[in-house]
């Protein structure tokens, strides 16, 4: 295996992997709905990172280059909208209540995508570091596959942790202390981006 490849797969994984405001609302979704009623946004995740780096390499790139403050636009419309998930998550009443409608859609977490600081920001630095000029096609989708099989195994494995801990939930009280830890993770991702 080439060591570009090599390189480019351990940073997309440490990079996907790490807590962040998809993996936080994965476990959530798995923990208080079960995997089924998590894969719209298993699929949401997965489907709009990959778009957004569809869309970085070949038209926007670019853009962000020529307009760095683009990136803080994102940051802000990023942060505003984690502080509603947590909201939304925070006083969601779970699975144990008569409601069980997952309050997280997959519209909203494939088009929270781009504006996901965190994601963009990965993405863009994938792209700068990967994308070669010399062999453009082949290396572009060299970079969209890794980020795709990575947007898919670790939103996929944030659910299976949030289900797995499910396992210890014996009251009303340990969910909503489970969902305000998610709450307060978002809102850490929020606060990390201006750190």
């Amino acid at each position: 295996m080439h060591p570009e490849l090599l390189l480019l797969i351990g940073i997309s994984f440490s990079m996907g992997f790490t807590p962040g405001p998809n993996n936080a609302v994965a476990s959530y979704s798995a923990f208080n709905f079960g995997v089924r009623k998590t894969l719209s946004i298993i699929l949401g995740v997965g489907l709009g990172y990959t778009v957004l780096v569809v869309l970085l390499i070949f038209a926007l790139i670019s853009v962000f280059q020529k307009y760095p403050y683009l990136q803080e636009i994102i940051r802000i419309l990023g942060s505003i909208f984690l502080i509603y998930l947590a909201y939304k998550i925070s006083f969601s009443k779970g699975k144990s209540q008569s409601k069980t409608e997952n309050p997280v859609k997959f519209y909203e977490t494939f088009f929270f995508q781009f504006i996901n600081p965190k994601g963009v920001m990965a993405a863009i630095t994938l792209i700068s570091k990967f994308v070669s000029q010399e062999n453009y096609i082949s290396s572009s989708i060299t970079v969209i596959v890794v980020c795709s099989v990575t947007a898919f195994l670790s939103i996929t494995s944030w659910a299976l942790l949030g289900k797995f801990l499910r396992k210890f939930a014996t009251n009303n009280e340990f969910i909503k202390r489970f969902n305000y830890a998610m709450s307060i993770l978002l809102v850490g991702c929020v606060a990390s981006f201006y750190i």
